[in-house]
């Protein structure tokens, strides 16, 4: 979930500060460094693009609300993951699909600039086979997905120009309906198609003559329907929950989780808050930052000085209307352990939403991820199946659509 904004990916915004993650021991911090960790949804393209932000230098969640960094990655053991080109749905229309193709290029290529710009510490990967040397050699490893197939407009083909550009996990819809498929938290309540529509159909197609991951996070449960019957590779949920946790049309049921976990498919969960338990109202938080909302998108163009204004308007929104109900570490291993013991450990993956409206009590941004380690441990898993959860299940399913290009 996203709404870009000066901070970071904007819905991130709404996260006050929190209290600084708890130490892990050190034996277990020490082999979280030794895993190979992935994340499968990164909105930190987002953060790219805001003036005077690098993603060089330390940024702090609780001072500029951003998640992700070259050296938070490095202090929290993330290896890397797949960097989303995440673009807000408009309005099905020429001028619409327009405007969101030249918006989702120029963030591809702001991805591939943070490569090309430091090639000591970032390498692209584009098949599954890359991301273990490239981590070994101490560098991120970025993949590179779509969220919302929006700006594909009508012509499917435009997915091969994205294809060579890096990306390698694409899904379909996002908080509305669009030319492709039923999203599950469309405002109408209501499906349009009941599925993938007729051109969904023939975008699942390409995806899989190209041997892109079909990613079915933020699509309808019946989407997800027809891509377990249609797909030639296994799919992906590449920021998802359970609903027999919490039941919100963003989660899926524990059926669903049977059905994809049979086809070879994989849950990565989310730390999305609002996704992960249901909160008490702040009307008076949400007003404000409606009308914080409102100045954003009337300065679409930041400046530095813009940006910074807005920042402390945000940070004094957070001292005078506190968020004292958040969703906690807890409620999101709930969700992981959940879908663990439904499908097991190869089936379930990391996707946080980091950027993007993840991060919760106790996992801010990850500086906090040796704690998912440690708890998975403690549950009593073994490394081998936390490397699977880490990144092995992704890779698999990564692999697996190398595998079936074109048949």
């Amino acid at each position: 979930m996203r709404l870009t904004l000066m901070m970071g990916a904007a819905w991130v915004a709404l996260l006050p500060a929190a209290a600084q993650a708890q130490e892990v021991p050190k034996k277990v911090y020490q082999l979280h460094q030794r895993l190979l960790t992935l994340d499968s949804h990164l909105d930190t393209p987002a953060s790219l693009d805001l003036p005077g932000w690098s993603i060089e230098e330390e940024h702090g969640v609780h001072t500029d609300y951003t998640q992700v960094d070259l050296p938070r990655m490095k202090k929290g053991g993330l290896d890397g993951g797949f960097f989303a080109i995440y673009t807000p749905q408009g309005p099905l229309t020429e001028e619409g699909f327009r405007k969101s193709r030249d918006f989702a290029l120029l963030r591809g290529v702001s991805i591939r600039e943070m490569v090309a710009a430091d090639p000591a510490n970032f390498t692209l990967a584009l098949e599954a086979k890359d991301a273990a040397p490239i981590a070994a050699s101490g560098k991120r490893v970025v993949y590179m997905s779509i969220e919302n197939a929006y700006p594909l407009g009508e012509d499917v083909s435009l997915l091969k120009t994205f294809y060579d550009m890096g990306v390698r996990v694409s899904g379909f819809a996002h908080f509305a309906h669009n030319q492709f498929a039923d999203s599950s938290t469309d405002p109408s309540k209501k499906p349009r198609y009941g599925g993938l529509s007729p051109l969904g159909k023939e975008l699942l197609k390409e995806m899989n003559r190209l041997g892109i991951v079909p990613d079915a996070s933020h699509s309808s449960d019946q989407v997800l329907d027809d891509l377990l019957a249609l797909s030639t590779s296994p799919v992906l949920l590449t920021h998802s929950g359970c609903k027999a946790v919490y039941d919100h049309p963003r989660n899926i049921d524990d059926d669903h989780l049977k059905a994809l976990a049979a086809k070879g498919g994989v849950i990565q969960i989310n730390a999305f808050g609002a996704y992960l338990r249901a909160s008490k109202p702040n009307p008076q938080r949400q007003q404000a930052l409606q009308a914080l909302f409102g100045q954003l998108r009337e300065d679409a163009k930041l400046s530095p000085e813009k940006r910074a204004e807005l920042l402390a308007k945000r940070q004094e929104i957070d001292r005078l209307y506190p968020e004292t109900d958040r969703a906690t570490f807890d409620d999101f291993m709930a969700h992981m352990l959940h879908a663990l013991k439904v499908v097991g450990p190869d089936h379930v993956g990391i996707g946080a939403d980091w950027d993007g409206g993840g991060g919760v009590v106790g996992l801010e941004d990850v500086l906090d991820l040796p704690k998912i380690t440690a708890a998975l441990l403690k549950a009593g898993y073994s490394e081998a199946d936390v490397q699977k959860i880490w990144s092995g299940n992704v890779l698999r399913i990564l692999a697996a659509a190398e595998a079936a290009k074109g048949k």
